[in-house]
């Protein structure tokens, strides 16, 4: 072969969550992978994501529940501080946006690794920096997002915040306006606002994470009112201004200014400029459709949110075991995504599964729903939440839950592993729920369901 052709089994093009554990796996396998990314490996997440956000999040927790001495006993005097989140963010999440340790962890592994932007240039052919690499087994794409801003007149020419800059943020602005109510946009918010900031979240939709129960972002907009940050909901804006006073939103009949704009509404696929036209995908494509095997094209496989099953780095890895066991020549399991859990890290926890029941009439199932409070736990701790269950008339079955609480995430575990094993209704109102805890208050909700 030319020197600038390279045979190996298999190319992963696109490092992060999902394409670096399927690389690290098959390479461990003795496969012959060369993994390409031209940005750092491991993706969003543990630089510019879950990671760093949630060294956010468990600062300002700490900080929220220090304030909250005085209502079961005693007296505090907090003064928060940001530098302690911004160092430990730079030295123990990101080693400062230096990804050598997952570099290292790959060669370690068995893979080549490849600095670059890769292009599929023929069927099992990746080409990166002039050398083509021919894959015998296939390809695997894992090119995930980018932060994407929406057409609003004027924000293009301001330097606004995504999530990049934000986990960068050495100091903190005095006030904030956030573009964006769902999850990551409700977590900074109240990061921020817990520091001190003052925070106007502005939400287009009718209400804050609104792909989440109702109930959920009744709670959580009570919880953020209660903190002092302003939710403007069903928001229409009109233009966003920079200038000496820093940025003003203009919506329909009122002006926002703050020193800082976070827009966090939405991203986008990197799919653009690829060569999927060179395996016969649609170039213009906005999602990869995988079948069960996570296959999307012969000899292509695609993980991760450009798959469009959940933009979450456990899903993502799910789905590369899938393409692992599939390259292997296994037989089995493949996807299945009826109970994909997620979390929302606000104060409370919003944990969800499954369908909400909106989705669920909306694919024409006969839903049974029940609602109820944190039960004795949440008496005990003067906590607000929700669990909120939606079932299946016809076969006795949970399909989706919502439970939003300081433990919500933790909580919806179990509710997952009922929808995903089909558990009767029946069986688990019967189990035994430990008191006084919060995954106790599901069982009265179970037991309105029957």
């Amino acid at each position: 072969m030319s020197q600038n052709r390279i045979e190996c089994d298999l190319v992963v093009l696109g490092l992060g969550p999902g394409g670096e554990h399927t690389a690290l796996l098959l390479a461990g396998k003795g496969l012959d992978v060369v993994a390409v990314d031209e940005r750092l490996v491991g993706g969003e997440c543990p630089y510019f994501g879950c990671v760093p956000s949630k060294m956010m999040i468990a600062a300002a927790q700490t900080v929220h529940q220090a304030r909250r001495v005085a209502d079961f006993g005693g007296s505090a005097d907090v003064r928060p501080d940001w530098g302690p989140v911004a160092a430990r963010i730079r030295d123990e999440a990101t080693d400062d946006w230096d990804d050598q340790v997952a570099v290292d962890r790959l060669l370690a592994a068995g893979a080549t690794f490849v600095r670059g932007r890769g292009t599929i240039t023929a069927p099992r052919e990746v080409t990166v920096n002039g050398t083509t690499y021919v894959a015998r087994r296939g390809i695997v794409l894992n090119t995930g997002t980018s932060p994407s801003a929406p057409p609003i007149q004027g924000l293009a020419a301001t330097p606004y915040w995504t999530n990049r800059e934000v986990v960068k943020v050495t100091e903190l602005p005095a006030s904030l306006t956030v573009i964006g109510g769902g999850p990551i946009g409700c977590e900074l918010a109240q990061v921020f606002a817990t520091f001190g900031v003052q925070v106007t979240v502005v939400e287009v939709a009718e209400r804050i994470i609104a792909v989440e129960e109702p109930e959920a972002s009744d709670v959580l907009t009570k919880a953020f009112e209660a903190q002092g940050i302003e939710v403007l909901s069903g928001a229409k804006i009109e233009r966003v201004d920079h200038g000496s006073a820093g940025f003003t939103v203009v919506l329909d009949g009122r002006e926002v200014v703050s020193e800082q704009l976070l827009v966090a509404a939405g991203r986008r696929n990197n799919l653009a400029g690829i060569g999927l036209e060179n395996v016969g995908l649609d170039p213009e494509a906005r999602v990869l459709e995988p079948d069960e095997r996570m296959r999307v094209a012969d000899g292509v496989w695609a993980v991760g949110d450009i798959t469009g099953k959940g933009a979450f780095t456990h899903v993502s890895m799910y789905q590369g075991d899938v393409v692992v066991r599939d390259v292997m020549g296994e037989n089995g399991p493949w996807a299945d995504y009826r109970a994909v859990a997620r979390a929302t890290f606000t104060s409370p926890e919003v944990g969800s599964v499954g369908l909400s029941e909106a989705a669920a009439r909306e694919h024409g199932i006969d839903v049974r729903v029940a609602t109820g409070d944190l039960g004795s736990r949440g008496w005990l701790a003067k906590e607000e939440g929700v669990v909120k269950l939606v079932s299946d008339r016809a076969r006795g079955v949970l399909i989706g839950a919502c439970v939003v609480g300081s433990t919500g995430g933790e909580v919806i575990g179990m509710l997952a592993t009922a929808i995903h094993a089909e558990v009767p209704i029946a069986t688990l109102a019967e189990m035994h729920f430990a008191y006084p805890t919060y995954y106790r208050a599901v069982q009265p909700v179970l037991r309105d369901l029957l």
